[in-house]
């Protein structure tokens, strides 16, 4: 079994940053894939970065060019490096992972139901 466990999460004033990290331990090897989603109150899971084993990423449109997802096989760790936060990116971030990246990368963004492996989820909170 794979086992998640996010790290990194806190307050923060907006347009600071976050580094959000993400453990991988039990049956983990290197061709799963790998994203970052975040769920607000009220709001639907979504997907805010995915990374295949080839190191190819993807992002929705609301964080492009702020986040960074990247990975450190060495160490089996997943990281989400958000710059220029907003308050409307508070929300409890997941790291999740699945057997592979099935499909078009832009539509994993919206199919967290395709990734079976979650973390328990770490609390990002932006004040304006």
């Amino acid at each position: 079994n794979l086992q998640l466990v996010e790290s990194g999460g806190g307050s923060v004033e907006a347009g600071r940053s976050l580094r959000l990290s993400c453990v991988a331990s039990g049956e983990f090897y290197r061709g799963y894939c790998m994203a970052w989603f975040r769920q607000a109150p009220g709001k639907e899971r979504e997907g805010v970065g995915l990374i295949t084993h080839s190191g190819s990423t993807e992002y929705p449109t609301s964080v492009k060019g702020r986040f960074t997802i990247s990975e450190d096989s060495a160490k089996n760790t997943l990281y989400l490096q958000m710059n220029g936060l907003k308050p409307e990116d508070t929300a409890k971030y997941y790291c999740a992972a699945a057997d592979m990246c099935g499909g078009p990368l832009r539509s994993l963004l919206n199919a967290p139901a395709d990734f079976p492996y979650w973390g328990q989820g770490t609390l990002v909170t932006v004040s304006s």
